[in-house]
């Protein structure tokens, strides 16, 4: 079955989403994290995409309290994965030991591979790269910096790293609605051996069917953001659609 993670974006500790990632594109959708979680409980997800958007462009943890509040709400029932602003063994060894399920390493695999390596090394199965891509090159520091490095490239890297996952977010859809862009996603789910998740743009009931089509079988799943917290996938319909 593929995972459907419903995504909880943190912006000076409550729960936003932007637009093609610009942080002065934010819509506020909840002032409570943790209730958001357990709401996200209720409906029936065991996983959950939760990143710090200031912690991305500042390069540290700032949303901490919220996140803790956010394990401390669902940990013991949800799977949860956190990015942004994850960049040293010390930050990766602090938030796997605070009970999250999964980090999220992303500008530091483009300037450090070799720390991801170890971290995957130290924690298996506990460790992914996020691959954000902006017309297929490499975004990183908060999507603000181009690494002028293919998605493909990147995530070649890593093939032998021991990784979880692959995050693979097109920025050109992220917060718009417009649609994932599968081509892409699953062309990178061809490319490597690691498992990939789907990001940006999932719209709709369609795009939850397209999840459960032969093709996206590739796929570890995918994460929805403002299509949720919109009212246009419910969350009912579209977890029985991919068990069925």
């Amino acid at each position: 079955m593929p995972i459907l993670f419903p995504a909880i974006d943190l912006k000076d500790g409550v729960c936003v989403r932007l637009k093609l990632g610009l942080m002065e594109e934010a819509t506020v959708y909840n002032a409570d994290p943790a209730a958001q979680a357990r709401a996200f409980h209720a409906q029936g997800f065991t996983h959950l995409h939760v990143v710090d958007l200031n912690g991305a462009f500042e390069g540290r943890a700032v949303n901490g309290a919220a996140v803790e509040a956010i394990v401390a709400a669902v940990g013991g029932a949800m799977r949860v994965q956190l990015g942004g602003g994850i960049r040293t063994l010390a930050d990766v060894e602090r938030w796997l030991g605070a009970g999250l399920h999964r980090v999220i390493l992303g500008t530091v695999a483009v300037r450090d591979p070799a720390l991801v390596r170890e971290a995957a090394r130290r924690f298996p199965g506990r460790v992914a790269v996020g691959i954000d891509a902006k017309g297929g090159k490499v975004a990183v520091e908060g999507w603000a910096e181009s690494a002028e490095l293919a998605a493909e490239d990147l995530a070649r890297r890593f093939e032998d790293a021991g990784v979880s996952a692959i995050i693979y977010t097109d920025i050109d859809r992220d917060g718009i609605l417009a649609g994932i862009n599968w081509d892409a996603t699953i062309a990178l789910a061809r490319a490597v051996r690691i498992p990939v998740i789907a990001s940006g743009g999932l719209a709709s009931m369609a795009d939850i069917e397209r999840l459960a089509a032969p093709d996206a079988a590739l796929l570890e799943g995918a994460i929805s953001g403002r299509a949720l917290y919109d009212g246009r996938i419910d969350p009912g319909e579209a977890l029985a659609r991919l068990r069925a």
